[in-house]
């Protein structure tokens, strides 16, 4: 009966601060990020770009870490946490797009008036982030692979290479030939 008690208190307080952080964090993204840009376009596209790609790329990286083996499970839900943390630019830029509430109305008026081209960057920098972090892991692995295949075909190298040495150097004890003579 306690644990419900403390369940039901935790997911109270987690709603609260859900509500007070969904009216509060879109409208504070936005005016950061219009004060960074300040109306330029090449300006919005480039910090788009960069939080798009930068916060995309190390989250995707940082969540490849939960398949280390020697991780236990509350190891793993904290590399989550952290990684959903370090994509916090990205989330809010998607909840002032996509969002529903008047927060997020006000921070997308901020973003359209004084970051113009902030939203669609930081969407093609998420995009090209997540692929070149797919892309990073992929030949990471391939080469892991590869270098282990490697050493397996070395050692059946050597291990081929010592049989037929024992194998020469007994035939060769055992057919030894005198070198005729003049």
């Amino acid at each position: 009966m306690r644990r419900i008690v403390v369940v039901l208190v935790l997911v109270v307080v987690a709603l609260v601060v859900y509500g007070l952080l969904a009216a509060a964090l879109p409208r504070w993204w936005a005016q950061r990020v219009g004060n960074q840009v300040d109306g330029r376009m090449t300006v919005g596209i480039f910090w788009g770009l960069f939080y798009g790609f930068v916060f995309s790329f190390l989250p995707v990286l940082v969540v490849w870490q939960v398949r280390r083996p020697f991780l236990k499970w509350p190891w793993k839900i904290a590399v989550v946490l952290v990684a959903v943390t370090l994509a916090a630019p990205n989330w809010l830029t998607l909840s002032i797009s996509l969002g529903d509430n008047s927060a997020s109305d006000a921070g997308w008026i901020t973003l359209v008036n004084e970051a113009p081209g902030f939203q669609w960057a930081t969407l093609f920098g998420a995009i090209a982030g997540v692929l070149a972090s797919l892309a990073l892991v992929g030949t990471l692995a391939s080469a892991r692979r590869r270098k282990s295949k490697v050493s397996e075909l070395e050692g059946r190298l050597r291990e081929r290479d010592a049989d037929t040495r024992a194998g020469t150097d007994e035939s060769n004890d055992e057919h030894r030939e005198e070198p005729p003579h003049a």
